[in-house]
């Protein structure tokens, strides 16, 4: 039993660690987030990021609103939620296939994975 859980968190943890790429270029975010939701649906958390610059949707059953921009190989980004203003923070953005991977503080700080989703019209 010990060997089939070694096995099995070994597997994981090589899928997870060479299906991640990182995106530097503004194109390739547009073109990974352009018909998609973002979504954490434990959290219920749904955003669409638009090649605009503009972010809406809603989580945790509030509004969120903002405003991003491509500047020097991150996603950097303004939002409220509700009433609340989240501060301006510029975030490595990471691709798996499936999800995106944002990293707050360029990288350093905590990620949020993101499911991307066909988004309806």
């Amino acid at each position: 039993m010990k060997q089939l859980v070694t096995a099995l968190v070994l597997s994981l943890i090589a899928t997870s660690a060479t299906a991640q790429e990182t995106l530097t270029q503004r194109a390739e975010f547009v073109k990974a987030v352009t018909g998609h939701i973002l979504e954490i649906r434990l959290l219920r958390v749904q955003l669409a990021v638009l090649d605009t610059g503009t972010i809406t949707g809603k989580a945790f059953g509030r509004g969120v609103t903002g405003t991003w921009e491509w500047k020097d190989g991150f996603f950097c980004r303004s939002m409220t939620w509700g009433d609340r203003e989240l501060a301006y923070n510029c975030q490595q953005v990471a691709t798996d296939g499936t999800s995106l991977i944002f990293t707050s503080d360029k990288g350093s700080g905590r990620s949020a994975k993101f499911a991307l989703r066909p988004a309806t019209p």
